[in-house]
């Protein structure tokens, strides 16, 4: 737009073509371990969710902490020690040869992978210009949006052409996070020394709680998803009889998500953001009813480009929210209380979802993520919207 600064400068492309390659490395593997520790190690559901919720509660713990050491060390430094280690716990997936060491390596890689999201998305913000700030955050969602529909399609196609060897997409993923860390390594970021805390460290310097009306809601949206997203290849196999759905309903997902970043962008850049928000959850949580009443093809991919559009609209919406309630110094801060509250709901989606299927069978599972979820937009219309309104610095 003319008259306004450059938006796709160097470090904001560098740091959001990273940001891809964190997340297709990790999308490349995720839709299909539920079939991998099945088929490897013959877990059950529940053993399942039990050994895939690691990585998110490590995830989840981490959060915090990163963004705070985000805030107070120099922030290219935290990055690359922390891709460093997500690069390099690809590694065990490779040497794991039992359940147990499976599950271990599987919760350490929740670690870095939390820290380093926290970081990226910090180092994005700070290499936006101010003027369209709000726009290029929703821009940089495309990155994982991308990686959510390359990922589980190529994981597919490979899996099928080297005969279901697994091993080939752990492979995979190590070498595409370690493009990702050497892209990073290049960032030219102005300089930032230590700054010691010269107050005493309160819990708001760990979590934004003036946004914790906005994390609840979150920690609905994102129980939902986490149960729909881990379980959706494995159900569609046993329930439905689609072996190859999964790449498509990825694909469906990530379109949705793409379109709605796509033309949410306009309203973003206009600081519309709760307009976006609303627009999101309303959509949403029609897709996870869809996804839940309709045990047919029509309703598994039709579910995904609604849900798709829907958290296209919604999580951008969300995290400029947090973003427009924290002051400058607590950026790092703001980015990784959206990223725990995402985490925590996706954690306990996975657990209970594995449980709930387990026990009472997919259709509850279903069911409850869509229940959790229509809270989260009562909540929202109740609550949330109207403080945010009356509480944005921006």
């Amino acid at each position: 737009m003319e008259g306004q600064p450059k938006l796709w400068n160097s470090n904001y492309l560098k740091v959001w073509i990273g940001n891809f390659l964190i997340h297709f490395s990790f999308t490349l593997i995720v839709p299909l371990l539920p079939l991998y520790l099945s088929d490897t190690f013959g877990a059950n559901k529940q053993t399942i969710g039990l050994c895939l919720a690691g990585y998110t509660i490590m995830a989840l713990i981490i959060r915090p902490f990163s963004g705070y050491v985000v805030d107070n060390f120099p922030r290219k430094a935290v990055l690359l020690v922390c891709y460093f280690f997500f690069f390099a716990l690809f590694g065990g997936y490779l040497l794991a040869g039992s359940l147990v060491m499976f599950t271990i390596f599987r919760t350490l890689h929740g670690a870095p992978f939390g820290a380093t999201t926290v970081a990226a998305s910090t180092v994005a913000i700070d290499a936006l210009p101010s003027e369209r700030r709000t726009e290029g955050i929703g821009y940089y969602g495309l990155s994982n949006n991308l990686a959510t529909v390359i990922g589980p399609i190529i994981a597919i196609y490979a899996l099928e052409a080297f005969s279901g060897n697994f091993q080939v997409l752990f492979w995979m993923s190590f070498v595409i996070s370690l493009s990702g860390l050497l892209l990073e390594a290049t960032l030219k970021l102005p300089r930032r020394d230590y700054i010691p805390e010269k107050k005493v460290l309160s819990f708001d310097r760990f979590f934004l709680i003036k946004g914790w009306r906005e994390a609840l809601t979150m920690l609905c949206f994102s129980f939902s998803y986490g149960v729909v997203s881990t379980y959706v290849a494995i159900y569609g196999k046993e329930e439905l009889g689609m072996t190859g759905g999964t790449g498509l309903f990825f694909s469906l997902l990530a379109v949705g998500l793409i379109l709605s970043r796509l033309t949410g962008a306009h309203a973003l850049r206009e600081n519309k953001v709760s307009r976006n928000a609303t627009i999101g959850v309303l959509v949403s949580v029609c897709g996870y009813c869809l996804f839940a009443a309709l045990k047919t093809p029509l309703g598994y991919y039709g579910a995904a480009l609604i849900i798709g559009l829907g958290n296209g609209h919604m999580y951008p919406a969300f995290q400029n929210m947090f973003i427009n309630l924290a002051p400058n110094s607590q950026r790092g801060t703001a980015n990784s209380s959206i990223l725990t509250a995402w985490d925590a709901g996706n954690g306990l989606g996975v657990l209970l979802g594995g449980l709930l299927s387990e026990h009472l069978g997919y259709g509850a599972a279903f069911w409850s993520a869509f229940i959790i979820n229509a809270a989260g937009v009562i909540y929202y219309f109740c609550r949330t919207r109207m403080h945010f309104e009356s509480n944005k610095l921006r």
